[in-house]
């Protein structure tokens, strides 16, 4: 897959009323991109177990992370994050596997909505986490006097749980960072 240029901060095209399982479209990412996408696609790789330093810059790491994650989940291995590994980021997350904020995608926000619902807030369950859901979790923390950051932490996430504690962390994946002392 060839990378388009200046990708790095481009959005998903998807209405606000569509979930994250009717495959928001997202322009790929490519090695040595910068920026918001590969921030988020850092996270992501680290909820789902890949011990990232999320930094916003697509370097070796993310990129044999990315490989890694692709054979996973028998995709095409190029170390780009297309569509079809954005899709397979984003609607496998679990739910509690990283913290949330404005501008995510994923099944974990699309929880978070219905929890939130759940609470009497209205918002819509689209798995995007928007202004309207930040407002929400601003108004949630608030009524339980936490710190208001819109933010979805550990501590709100156990909250919006009425107290129980989220699912196993997620296993640290082991052996999918190459190693280069072999060769020497």
């Amino acid at each position: 897959m060839e990378c388009p240029q200046a990708v790095s901060e481009s959005q998903p095209t998807s209405s606000d009323d569509a979930s994250p399982d009717d495959a928001a479209e997202f322009l790929p990412i490519c090695p040595w991109d910068g920026g918001d996408r590969v921030l988020e696609a850092q996270e992501l790789l680290t909820a789902h177990g890949f011990p990232l330093k999320p930094d916003g810059d697509f370097g070796w790491k993310t990129e044999a992370a990315v490989r890694a994650f692709q054979r996973e989940q028998q995709l095409r291995i190029d170390g780009v994050v297309g569509q079809e590994t954005w899709d397979a980021l984003i609607n496998s997350v679990q739910p509690g596997s990283r913290d949330l904020r404005l501008g995510h995608y994923g099944r974990d926000v699309r929880e978070l909505q219905g929890l939130l619902q759940v609470h009497n807030f209205a918002v819509p369950r689209n798995g995007h986490f928007d202004a309207t859901t930040q407002q929400a979790v601003i108004h949630f923390q608030e009524r339980h006097h936490l710190r208001l950051h819109g933010r979805v932490d550990s501590v709100t996430w156990t909250l919006l749980r009425a107290g129980r504690p989220l699912n196993k962390p997620v296993a640290t994946r082991r052996g999918w960072l190459p190693s280069f002392s072999r060769w020497w």
